[in-house]
Formats: structure tokens, C-alpha cells, sequence
């Protein structure tokens, strides 16, 4: 208990007893803190995306034509990474991909979506409030992350110009916020990324409705874990979607305090670090969507495990909780994940499942 954010995060559970609004208003500022005591190892994920590219696309976009709203969360990631490295250069590139996303913004405050060849669901309304909230979750962690830094200033114009047409964006969310549970609840992890876009977007904009609908959105992911309290993905556990949860659950109390989640963290942290070798890989052994070859990500190839974001939440837990077990096993799992590996073959036929 020795470590002071750890403190500072508890003291603020003590303002439950007070204002909701108080509570939150102290929270606003501990992602920025927090990042700053994370090795840049762990966390390298945040500075090693590419950079837009010169029309501003990232992802699945970058280096052709526009495909969609939620792949463009890579340049809101790079605008985190320079805002903590305090490079303004980095961050004036990175603001570009978001400048870009909402270029392709559409009357109704969605943006476009481009049907892929063999992937009919992407011309669905439900389809777009997905690619929304893909994109909207981590755009409303970079404005707070900015917010809470030194950089505040130099964005603030910008910031409160995006802001229409951030609400606009999430009317457009709110308007399909009852689908989500229909589209993307055989997926806790889904689930909790809709529920983060809803809640930092609704501390952004001082909206207590789009909070509202995160909480029911967490909710819904707390009912969808087995009988151990573990999450579940598609019928079974996972160990790349249980630490994306881990991830999003854990950003998300760092601004909306939620007791019953944040229980379920401890659980399921737990559960994933038994799968997690001294070598830094992490076992697919049972799981049942990733490292098993039965889901297949756009680029035609086997999903796999996302090691990065397995390494940030246990970064994340390991500062939180002063854990140095947590933080050195971040480590680890970086390090074997930037280690040179044999690429995987590409499928011949392109999926018709969306990534």
C-alpha cells in the first residue's frame, strides 16, 4: 500500500459517499499519472504505431482507400503515446487521423462504412454504431488523457471544436445503443469497449445518459462469466479476450468507479496469469476464439493472441495495485512478443466473419 497512486486511487473511492460527480471529477486526471509510471517496455505499444499515413488513414485504412470508422483508434493510441512522451510533432501527426475519421462523418453522425468484398454484415446500421464505438472508445481516452496533461492548452481549441461533432457522434451511438447487446453479446470483451466509448465520450461531453448506458453495458458483461467468475467469449474463456476486458474494465474504473467490475478484475487477472509463461507467451491452450485457428481477422489470417494489450493490463494492474510481479510479467510479455517469429501464411480466401 506504499505506492501513492495506488493510495490516491483508493481515497477516491471514499468520494463514493459523497457526489457522483466528485468522484468522477477526481478520477479525471490518474490515466495520465498512471501511464507516467509504466516502463516504456510495457506500454511500447502506444508509441510503436505507425503514423498516419498522407490521408490520414491507420489500420486497415492506412495506405489505401477508406474502409471504416474503427480501425482509425491506432491514431487516437499514437496521440496518447506522443501526449505522454510530451512530443507536440508526434501529437500534431497523430490529431490528424482523428481530423480524418470525422471527415468521413455522415449526416446522422455516424460515419461511413465500405462494404468488403465477402463481408455482408458491414452494410448494416448496427454494423456502423460497432465501427463507431470501436473508434470512439479510444478517442474518448485521448481527450481526457489530454485533458489531464501538459498538452491541455495546446489542444483546447481543438478539442472544443470537435465537440459537436463528437456529440453528434454519440447521438448516432445512443440511437443503436439497444442493438449492441444483440450484435456483440456472445463477447464480454465487446461489450466492455462499447461501454468505455459511452462512459469517457459521456465524461468528455458531461453526459450523464451515455454514462448511463455504459454502466448497463458493463452490466451485461458482468452476466456473461462462468460459474469462476471468469468473462466468456463466444461460449468459453479466452486468453487475448479476457485480457482485452482486463484492459477496458481497468481504464474504465480509472474514470467511472464501478465495485462489482472492479472485483471481477481481481478475478479474472488472476485467472489470466495462470496462462502466461516465464517466457512471456501466453497459452491458447482451450480457448475459443483466439490461437486455435476458428476465427479468422481481415487480413485473411488466424486471429491470434494480442500480446500487446495483454502486456498493458497487466501493466495497469501492476501500477494500480503496486504489483511488481504484475508489472515484471508486462515485461516479459512484451519482449517476447517483439522477439523475431515465423510470419503465418495468408488464407486464399478472404473471411466473410467482420475482425
Amino acid at each position: 500500500m506504499n505506492n501513492p497512486l495506488r493510495k490516491r486511487l483508493l481515497g477516491v473511492l471514499v468520494l463514493l459517499l459523497g457526489t457522483a460527480s466528485s468522484a468522477e471529477d477526481a478520477y479525471r486526471s490518474h490515466e495520465f499519472e498512471l501511464l507516467k509510471t509504466i516502463s516504456p517496455t510495457a506500454i511500447s505499444f502506444l508509441g510503436e504505431m505507425s503514423a498516419p499515413d498522407e490521408n490520414g488513414h491507420m489500420g486497415a485504412n492506412h495506405g489505401g482507400d477508406w474502409i471504416e470508422a474503427g480501425t482509425q483508434r491506432g491514431g487516437c493510441r499514437s496521440l496518447i503515446g506522443a501526449v505522454i512522451r510530451g512530443n507536440r510533432v508526434q501529437a500534431d501527426d497523430a490529431w490528424r487521423s482523428v481530423e480524418t475519421t470525422f471527415a468521413h462523418q455522415l449526416d446522422d453522425g455516424g460515419f461511413e462504412l465500405v462494404p468488403q468484398a465477402g463481408d455482408r454484415s458491414v452494410v448494416t446500421p448496427i454494423a456502423r454504431v460497432e465501427t463507431a464505438f470501436f473508434f470512439l472508445q479510444e478517442l474518448g481516452r485521448a481527450l481526457l488523457i489530454i485533458e489531464a496533461s501538459p498538452m491541455a492548452d495546446y489542444f483546447e481549441a481543438r478539442i472544443e471544436a470537435l465537440k459537436p461533432k463528437l456529440r453528434a457522434a454519440t447521438d448516432f451511438m445512443q440511437r443503436g445503443a439497444d442493438a449492441i447487446v444483440w450484435k456483440v453479446g456472445h463477447t464480454a470483451n465487446r461489450l466492455l469497449i462499447a461501454a468505455k466509448a459511452f462512459g469517457l465520450c459521456g465524461l468528455v461531453l458531461e453526459d450523464d445518459e451515455l454514462k448511463r448506458t455504459s454502466t448497463r453495458l458493463i452490466e451485461q458483461a458482468l452476466e456473461r462469466r462462468d460459474k469462476d467468475g471468469i468473462f466468456i467469449e463466444a461460449g468459453g474463456r479466452d486468453s487475448s479476450y479476457t485480457a482485452v476486458s482486463l484492459l477496458m474494465g481497468q481504464v474504465l474504473l480509472l474514470y467511472l468507479p464501478h465495485p462489482e467490475l472492479e472485483k471481477a478484475m481481481e478475478v479474472n487477472m488472476a485467472w489470466l496469469r495462470t496462462r502466461i509463461a516465464e517466457d512471456g507467451s501466453v497459452s491458447t491452450e482451450n480457448n475459443t476464439r483466439t490461437g486455435v485457428g476458428v476465427e479468422f481477422g481481415r487480413n485473411g489470417r488466424p486471429k491470434n493472441v494480442n500480446t500487446a494489450e495483454v502486456a498493458q493490463a497487466l501493466a495497469y494492474f501492476g501500477a494500480i495495485h503496486d504489483d511488481p510481479d504484475a508489472r515484471a510479467m508486462a515485461e516479459q510479455v512484451m519482449i517476447k512478443r517483439n522477439a523475431p517469429r515465423e510470419r503465418q501464411p495468408k488464407r486464399a480466401k478472404r473471411p466473410t466473419s467482420a475482425e
